[in-house]
């Protein structure tokens, strides 16, 4: 996956407007302007795409873990660069405010069962011996799983509304 495809799956995923882009990383203190927003959001074969950096992604999913659980005392985390899908998985986890029972359920949500040993080995340090490496199959499938949990919730509201 790239940077630029995980950007757009999360503002797909959250209905995020452009200045609700723009204010997310000025949560994690970087400036940007609604154009460069617009252009990192293209689609991959766009001439004008601009590709968000590692750093950049690092930097927004900051600023959307400050956007959902608001800021922490003390110095802000250094944007990660290069940043790792165990990563990306990290910041979404910390966003969401997920335990490792609620990954195992949106992962069974989408029939792709992984099993506890195999989630924490996702989490552990890269120097540990059970550290696996994130493939993006698996985070591909963890967005998959958040757009069915999210969208489907947006979905109940408005069918089970009983008119008055």
């Amino acid at each position: 996956m790239t940077n630029n495809d995980i950007l757009r799956r999360l503002r797909y995923l959250f209905d995020f407007s452009d200045l609700e882009m723009i204010a997310i990383f000025k949560l994690a203190n970087y400036n940007v302007n609604r154009a460069k927003v617009c252009d990192m959001l293209k689609k991959d074969d766009d001439p004008l795409l601009i590709e968000i950096t590692d750093k950049e992604l690092s930097i927004f999913l900051n600023g959307l873990i400050i956007e959902k659980r608001g800021k922490r005392d003390g110095p802000q985390p250094e944007p990660e660069d290069p940043l790792s899908n165990n990563m990306i998985l990290r910041k979404l986890k910390i966003a969401l405010d997920y335990k490792t029972d609620d990954i195992l359920a949106l992962f069974a949500l989408i029939n792709r069962a992984i099993s506890k040993h195999e989630l924490s080995a996702f989490f552990r340090h890269p120097d540990n011996k059970s550290y696996q490496h994130l493939m993006d199959q698996y985070l591909r499938n963890f967005f998959n799983a958040l757009q069915t949990k999210y969208k489907n919730k947006l979905g109940e509201h408005t069918t089970n509304r009983k008119d008055i």
